[in-house]
């Protein structure tokens, strides 16, 4: 395979980006895509699957170019000779050869062959942070050595189909006759699964708002809440509002939706995104501290609480994250998760559900959080169910949901009446005609 000199060092440059700068891998491949409208496609695909195979697998490539193990994730180490040599191992293991650049020159196959074949530390092989393996492995258990494996692989593409706009079967016919298939997903009646990586978001169709990009666990969510048309509904932790279009959809675009978020730049790409479904009952609001919730008390039929969470079932769409995460975050985010649960819980009104979830795959996060919640709040809350999606099983994200019901208000019992007896004189009104 003949390769251009420049597109290998545009490759070399956004691993920088990535790695020194602190860039988010998919931004870095989309500014890189801008700067080079020329690029074909076969320059487009080899440029966005070495960028996102490295970035997955640094830390192996990294060993396998014989940089010392224990500098893969400093700054300083991490110099443009050395990015050469990880990409010129990330080249040889792909099965190629090497071209003759002088940056690659030094690197020898058989070195690096070799390296592959030794014994090392799973987390090494892997390519993931020591503490995320021993912090996986304790949480987890027997079951983390094939979600490892998983997360490590690349994420398919899932389109959730809109039901305001079309249906599943017309939405499939549409997009075979445009050239691209797909297929149903049994269990999930919203989804459909590309069988080829394509740019969906020039697609005719995506820009008519006949479907949007979802992964199928998360499909999952806004159904397990259980919403209904003419609901009062809150999606407090909002985003860019891919669930919160999934709640109307499924609501017919009938009641009200209010979506919340910190970030007003995120709701404003919600706003652009339902103006494309054709969603008309969700309303914006920037969370402005405790007084947003106040106004919200006892509002909700249904709250969804997506909360922030480590990302851990989604590391195949996010390779980069385990380079940018830490123990110490994943500590502070759960005891920001048992903020929410415990604050925001207080919209939902007497009678009324709520589901908490995450895109994690460590119980701490998911299923303690909830028992947490009921350990102090079990006098108004039950737990009807929790959804947990393993990503080795389903070959899906990894995700959990836990459906909390609220108990209804009491009716309050009018005070006993108390009759007469015989001996008691009553003043009765004397009735006219």
């Amino acid at each position: 395979m003949k390769l251009h000199y420049h597109l290998i060092a545009q490759i070399i440059s956004s691993l920088r980006d990535v790695f020194i700068d602190r860039r988010y891998a998919d931004k870095v491949v989309e500014f890189a895509f801008k700067r080079h409208p020329k690029w074909g496609s076969r320059d487009r695909r080899l440029f966005a699957e070495a960028i996102y195979e490295i970035v997955r697998h640094w830390r192996w490539y990294w060993y396998l170019a014989g940089q010392p193990d224990a500098e893969h994730h400093q700054r300083e180490a991490i110099t443009e000779e050395r990015l050469w040599h990880v990409w010129a191992a990330y080249w040889i293991m792909a099965e190629n050869d090497l071209p003759f650049f002088d940056e690659v020159g030094a690197v020898r196959r058989g070195y690096i062959i070799e390296r592959s074949k030794a014994e090392v530390s799973p987390a090494i092989r892997a390519s993931i942070p020591d503490w995320m393996e021993t912090r996986l492995s304790g949480e987890l258990g027997d079951a983390w050595p094939a979600i490892r494996s998983t997360l490590n692989t690349p994420a398919d593409v899932y389109l959730r189909v809109n039901t305001l706009k079309t249906e599943r079967r017309t939405l499939k016919t549409r997009l075979a006759q445009d050239g691209f298939s797909t297929e149903t997903l049994k269990d999930i009646p919203t989804a459909l699964h590309m069988r080829q990586r394509y740019n969906v978001f020039g697609m005719a169709s995506f820009k008519e708002g006949l479907f949007e990009v979802q992964d199928a666990s998360s499909q999952c969510v806004a159904p397990f809440l259980q919403v209904e048309p003419g609901m009062k509904v809150v999606d407090a932790c909002a985003g860019a509002g891919g669930k919160t279009l999934h709640l109307a959809a499924l609501m017919q675009n009938k009641g009200k939706i209010i979506a919340l978020d910190v970030h007003d730049w995120k709701l404003t790409e919600l706003r652009r995104r339902s103006a494309r479904a054709g969603v008309d009952v969700a309303e914006t609001r920037v969370i402005e501290g405790t007084k947003t919730l106040k106004r919200l008390a006892g509002y909700a039929d249904r709250l969804l609480l997506d909360v922030p969470c480590s990302g851990l079932g989604v590391l195949r769409r996010n390779p980069d994250a385990k380079w940018k995460l830490s123990n110490e975050e994943i500590d502070r985010l759960i005891i920001e998760q048992q903020d929410i649960l415990s604050r925001y819980s207080a919209i939902v009104k007497p009678g009324g559900k709520l589901v908490y979830a995450t895109c994690s795959i460590l119980p701490s996060e998911n299923e303690n959080q909830v028992q947490k919640f009921l350990s102090t709040h079990g006098d108004q809350w039950t737990l009807e169910e929790e959804l947990k999606i393993n990503p080795a099983e389903t070959g899906h994200d990894g995700f959990y949901a836990a459906r909390l019901a609220r108990k209804a208000a009491e009716t309050p019992v009018a005070a006993p009446v108390a009759v007469p007896s015989d001996e008691t004189k009553l003043d009765l009104p004397v009735q006219s005609d």
